[in-house]
């Protein structure tokens, strides 16, 4: 198996909710509104958006309804970037976790909460190089 991310599927409650808040954060789609599944295409990976019940039937687990240890991340170029993604997803009606500030290794980051309850840090890691086309590369 190669060793790579292809695919975040999030569980979501109000497939409309989820899809107003994401495109709130500029986003872009291609999904016709009925569509049961939005895909939104996030650099070299696919972030999909689909019904949580559905999701875990799909998936053979029991959804249990709480977080499910996993939390996701969106890594930019500078700080006042973490800054504007807190502020852009504050505006689109998330849940601010934590505000953006100085990390204890070295960084600056923020973490905000979907409306469905998926957290998202949104870091600058200084020693991290994030190419034009937003895939990051870990140091040599």
């Amino acid at each position: 198996m190669e060793q790579r991310l292809s695919l975040v599927t999030l569980g979501v409650g109000d497939l409309a909710r989820a899809r107003a808040f994401y495109e709130g954060l500029g986003w872009k789609t291609r999904a016709e509104p009925d569509d049961d599944v939005v895909f939104f295409q996030a650099g070299g990976m696919i972030v999909a958006l689909w019904d949580r019940a559905r999701l875990a039937e799909d998936s053979e687990v029991t959804d249990g309804g709480g977080w499910g240890g996993v939390t996701l991340a969106h890594n930019v170029r500078s700080p006042a970037e973490v800054d504007a993604a807190i502020e852009q997803a504050r505006a689109a009606g998330g849940t601010i976790g934590r505000e953006a500030g100085e990390t204890f290794w070295g960084g600056y980051s923020g973490v905000f909460i979907d409306p469905d309850g998926h957290p998202w840090e949104v870091a600058h890691n200084p020693r991290w190089e994030i190419a034009d086309d937003g895939s990051v590369r870990l140091p040599a």
